[in-house]
């Protein structure tokens, strides 16, 4: 029995025995994968996928004792490898993360050039998604983590670490009467306009549509975009009054837009970086989530995602705030 066996059957599973997508995924080719399970399966004894002809099609109960013993050697094979690498402060590596265009443009560039100072030969992979398919990709095992954000309750699938919060903005074109009122923005002046905002805005739990119905109202959405770029162009174009993550909203915007305060109408949201559990986490994850969020300990990030200690993370401050400091922590290569 060997760690490549292993690696194969639990291929097979994800991929809905399907042997040709497995062999993909796992970049071999579909006649060594049947060997090595034909191999594997001598060994056991019994079989661990039942057949119809030619093709596989399901998992024996023994099938799948093995597949979940299977599962956590690779695991914790995995982790043996980090570990050592950590130990010999290995600077390669590669990082794959899901996010939402938004924080890829405007959050992760500062942060991802930082990291690149210190770990020049590490790969960074940044997988931009619209807000409901970034935690799809982590539970697949298709990247290392994720940075998603919430209005409510932190995101589940792994260890939750809140980043930062962040208010939202609406913005106007120059001379838009929303820019003329001389008083705070209502939640009424809002629904007499249609709207530009992302495409959790369609969802009926989304965080602006409970706002609205607060109010006995509903949000005209003239149209939804996952890039925040898109929706200011759609904004200038006269679709509608935007409605933005206040990062997306840049200096030189106001050559052509009005950003509108409404930080009273729509809750605030939370950006969370999430990892897997009972890992063993490399320097260089750990150095990117402090990049990101300043306030988070590398030291007791390690504990914590290797289920040593339990999460005690420090109040995330403000988008705001964190622009406005002047001084950050220089990175180290810690092991």
């Amino acid at each position: 029995m060997t760690l490549t066996q292993l690696r194969y059957i639990v291929a097979i599973a994800d991929a809905g025995l399907n042997i040709t997508l497995a062999a993909d995924n796992v970049h071999a080719t579909q006649s060594g994968i049947s060997k090595q399970l034909k191999q594997l399966e001598g060994e056991l004894g019994f079989q661990v996928f039942t057949r119809r002809g030619k093709s596989l099609d399901a998992v024996t109960p023994a099938g799948g004792q093995v597949l979940e013993r299977a599962r956590s050697i690779l695991h914790e094979a995995r982790n043996i490898r980090a570990l050592a690498a950590n130990l010999r402060e290995e600077a390669q590596g590669e990082l794959s993360v899901a996010t939402t265009h938004t924080q890829a443009r405007f959050v992760l560039p500062e942060a991802i050039a930082r990291l690149k100072q210190h770990y020049p030969d590490l790969g960074v992979h940044i997988r931009p998604q619209g807000e409901g398919r970034v935690i799809g990709l982590f539970e697949s095992g298709e990247v290392d983590l994720v940075i998603v954000s919430t209005s409510g309750q932190a995101p589940e699938g792994g260890i939750a670490v809140p980043l930062f919060r962040w208010y939202r903005r609406a913005v106007v074109p120059q001379g838009h009467p929303l820019a003329k009122l001389g008083r705070p923005l209502r939640i009424e002046d809002l629904a007499e306009y249609p709207l530009v905002s992302y495409e959790s805005s369609l969802q009926p739990e989304s965080s602006l549509r409970r706002a609205f119905a607060a109010a006995s109202l509903t949000p005209r959405i003239a149209c939804t975009s996952a890039d925040a770029d898109l929706i200011k162009t759609y904004v200038l174009a006269g679709l509608g009054v935007g409605i933005l993550a206040e990062m997306a909203v840049t200096p030189a915007d106001s050559r052509e837009l009005v950003s509108l305060d409404i930080d009273k109408l729509l809750p605030i949201c939370t950006s969370w970086m999430v990892l897997r559990r009972d890992h063993v986490l490399r320097s260089y994850v750990a150095q990117f989530a402090r990049l990101v969020a300043p306030q988070i300990d590398e030291a007791e990030l390690r504990r914590v995602v290797a289920g040593h200690a339990e999460p005690n993370w420090p109040a995330p401050p403000l988008w705001s705030e964190l622009q406005h400091r002047h001084v950050r922590r220089p990175v180290t290569r810690a092991a």
